[in-house]
């Protein structure tokens, strides 16, 4: 891997707090993502299921990692199963985990070879009575792919059909959705990374310039910075490329008096950053960009405040709302009749800025988190309003990665990252 090895005080922390979680006479079993196909022999590049990382530190195909606190044997109670390595996987695919790699990885002892799981897990399933499964149950999950725990939780559900199934997922919505400290630093390392990239693309953003080159500026920062790349698709959208709000072609030449809308952000180690910045093509804002880019930083500024303990997700973007309403009535947008007249369902300031504010952020970009619950200290939420005039050819949009502390303002991840309009305009044409 690319990144610096991770302690791993962290996973067997994150095992010991799932475990406590689990009901008695229980078992869990989570499964590493698969290598998926392109066509003929080509693959997408591996990605490691975020559970399995979560709990184990192990970033590799082929892992099955079970717990079962209550195993009668001491040394089944975590057990790791790998795809076994040789010389001729070494010379082909380069190393993979020994055992006593995996151990130093990830704390457990217990590590065996994916020949042996059945006849393993055979053993273990006669001593427990229900078996969590792992579901995707995230709120924005929309999965056609079966995945290899789909697959696996199937085949386990027909092998043993009168053990009790539980679900990990709500268990780990609630975990992971709280980060520990040695998460959030790497967290901040992903935040520092996308910093350079971002001050890179400061210096060299000018007329002429392709929306695709500037992604590859990001990109080679990244890659320069121990990161396998962007946390997601990047979006580089220059003039009203800005006003579509997923658009991730980056294909347009940015023209003079154009302003660039900038949503990218680095992972490293599996964690990821998001960023959203809009920058000045010609490295100075009209007055009227000018305006509307300060409206959005006040709303920004303004909602970050809102993200505290006991917090409720509806609530808090009902006066964010509110906030951006404000600003829309400032800018000439919206008039006091638009906001009379509106349907409560669609408010006026939808019309404008028709995304959420904040979701969670960590080992997924949208992480887990469960929003019917208070927020609590140590979540991290993204917070990004944005202001989209296709009538007037562009958009604004700002982000930044923020931590909920138990007291006060949440500390902000980007508080390095430029992000005033006169900053901005200062750095692109010094």
């Amino acid at each position: 891997m690319k990144y610096h090895k991770i302690k791993n005080d962290l996973f067997i922390k994150n095992r010991k707090n799932f475990m406590s979680k689990m009901k008695d006479s229980s078992l869990a079993i989570f499964n590493s993502n698969d290598i998926y196909p392109i066509s003929a022999d080509s693959t997408m590049p591996f990605q490691q299921h975020r559970d399995i990382f979560y709990l184990s530190g192990v970033d590799q195909e082929e892992s099955i990692l079970v717990l079962f606190p209550d195993s009668p044997k001491e040394k089944h109670r975590e057990i790791l199963f790998l795809k076994e390595t040789n010389a001729h996987i070494a010379v082909w695919e380069g190393e993979k985990l020994t055992k006593e790699a995996a151990l130093e990885t990830s704390g457990i002892k217990t590590v065996y070879w994916l020949k042996d799981l059945e006849k393993v897990l055979f053993e273990l399933m006669t001593q427990c009575d229900t078996v969590y499964i792992n579901t995707n149950e995230h709120y924005r999950a929309n999965i056609e792919t079966e995945t290899r725990e789909d697959r696996f939780s199937k085949w386990l559900k027909e092998k043993y059909p009168a053990h009790a199934v539980a679900k990990s997922n709500p268990i780990l919505q609630r975990l992971r959705s709280v980060k520990d400290p040695l998460e959030l630093e790497l967290m901040q390392n992903a935040c520092n990374i996308t910093e350079k990239g971002f001050r890179r693309v400061l210096d060299f953003v000018k007329p002429g310039v392709w929306e695709f080159n500037i992604e590859a500026e990001f990109m080679h920062e990244f890659l320069n910075n121990r990161s396998k790349g962007f946390a997601y698709t990047p979006i580089v959208a220059s003039g009203n490329n800005a006003n579509v709000l997923h658009y991730v072609e980056n294909n347009r030449q940015c023209k003079a008096g154009d302003l660039i809308l900038i949503d990218a952000g680095a992972e490293y180690a599996n964690y990821a950053s998001d960023l959203s910045r809009t920058i000045p093509v010609s490295g100075t804002f009209t007055k009227r960009q000018k305006e509307v880019y300060n409206a959005v930083n006040r709303v920004k500024n303004e909602s970050t405040k809102l993200l505290v303990p006991g917090a409720d997700w509806a609530e808090y973007h009902v006066e964010v709302g509110k906030l951006m309403t404000s600003e829309l009535l400032g800018l000439g947008l919206l008039d006091k009749a638009d906001v009379q007249n509106e349907d409560k369902d669609w408010p006026a300031y939808k019309k404008y800025f028709m995304h959420g504010t904040s979701h969670h952020i960590g080992l997924d970009t949208h992480d887990y988190g469960i929003l019917t619950e208070p927020m609590q200290a140590n979540n991290v939420f993204t917070v990004e309003p944005g202001i989209y005039i296709p009538a007037e050819g562009f958009g604004i949009r700002l982000e930044d990665d923020v931590v909920i502390q138990e007291t006060g303002e949440p500390f902000n991840l980007m508080r390095n990252i430029p992000i005033e309009a006169d900053e901005i305009e200062e750095i692109m044409n010094s």
